[in-house]
């Protein structure tokens, strides 16, 4: 009997050692494995992008199997190109720019919506006076030279009896906004969440006009995430892996925005840490705003914006819009 217990016990130890080994094989060849994936931000790091940076630091992608790199865009380069020439997984992109690339037969996809509501706005000095489109007859507007800009402006001088002439266009291209604002231009177009914010924690008084608050049609996504019809079509589970990681991410963001803030400041440690915490703090609300949860989008956002381009001359044709997007891939709400 002695015999026995001693021979069973020695199986035990050796199915133990042999099941220790075939996990740690497993690890290591999960490791080794781990599917090398790109994607490439709109613009230099920031607030936007958070969520990324949180499920990099806390391993979301690594769990999922992947390694993930987070580009920054190269000069004239635009991420939507390098995810359509499959040079890039992935790319943070704007409902505007997928919109057009669709209207021009270019495949891309929305899978996610970074911000719930259009955050951007027309801002200017309060002393210049600026307070509704009105406003803008005789004043010097500095943009990037986008036709979007052009036909927003457009749109607002038709609805608001505007002489269109008399706003004064000034290209600024990438021009820091505190150093030209009152300058070079009298108003221009920024994202609240970054340079409003800035504005605020230097007591700059501005004056705002919200895109969404003028036309309903204004209130898109933007930043959204962009992926390929082909990336979906032949590695859809990369794509599911990739959301799940991402959607942890930003709602780790939004339930932890100070941590979340020092693991961006962590991984881009030239931004301003200030800045940085209090766009973070206001940004994190805004994420999933009054959505059930982080990433959805609704067909009408999409259809009512294309509409809008369409009839604004931005696009030559008109797309389907339940073709621009999915919430395929985003999680299940963990209750």
């Amino acid at each position: 009997m002695k015999r026995v217990m001693l021979l069973l016990l020695a199986l035990t130890l050796i199915l133990a050692a042999c099941n220790q080994s075939e996990t740690n094989e497993n690890n290591e060849s999960r490791t080794e494995t781990n599917q090398e994936v790109t994607i490439m931000l709109d613009w230099f790091p920031n607030t936007n992008h958070t969520g990324l940076y949180v499920a990099l630091e806390k391993d979301y992608f690594e769990e999922e199997g992947l390694n993930v790199t987070i580009q920054e865009p190269g000069d004239g380069i635009a991420a939507e190109q390098v995810v359509a020439s499959g040079q890039a997984d992935f790319a943070i992109s704007y409902q505007e720019s997928l919109t057009q690339a669709r209207a021009t037969g270019i495949p891309l996809v929305s899978i996610a919506a970074i911000i719930q509501e259009n955050t951007s706005a027309f801002a200017s000095l309060k002393e210049v006076g600026i307070t509704t489109p009105e406003d803008f007859e005789g004043k010097r507007y500095g943009g990037w030279g986008s036709p979007t800009e052009e036909a927003v402006l457009k749109a607002l001088s038709e609805k608001y009896n505007i002489d269109y002439t008399q706003i004064e266009q000034v290209t600024l291209g990438q021009a820091d906004f505190f150093q030209s604002i009152g300058r070079d231009a009298d108003f221009e177009w920024i994202y609240y969440g970054w340079d409003g914010v800035e504005a605020d924690r230097q007591s700059i008084e501005l004056n705002y006009i919200f895109l969404k608050d003028i036309d309903e049609a204004l209130n898109y996504y933007t930043p959204i995430i962009a992926t390929s019809e082909e990336k979906i079509e032949n590695d859809a589970e990369t794509v599911r892996a990739f959301m799940r990681a991402v959607s942890k991410g930003y709602e780790y963001a939004i339930d932890n925005p100070d941590d979340a803030a020092a693991i961006l400041i962590q991984h881009v440690p030239d931004l301003n840490e200030e800045l940085v915490k209090a766009s973070q703090n206001w940004l994190s609300e805004q994420y999933r705003g009054k959505a059930e949860k982080w990433g959805i989008q609704k067909e009408e956002v999409w259809e009512r914006y294309a509409n809008w381009m369409y009839e604004q001359g931005l696009i030559e044709s008109n797309i389907e819009a339940d073709k621009a997007f999915t919430n395929e891939f985003l999680p299940e709400v963990q209750n």
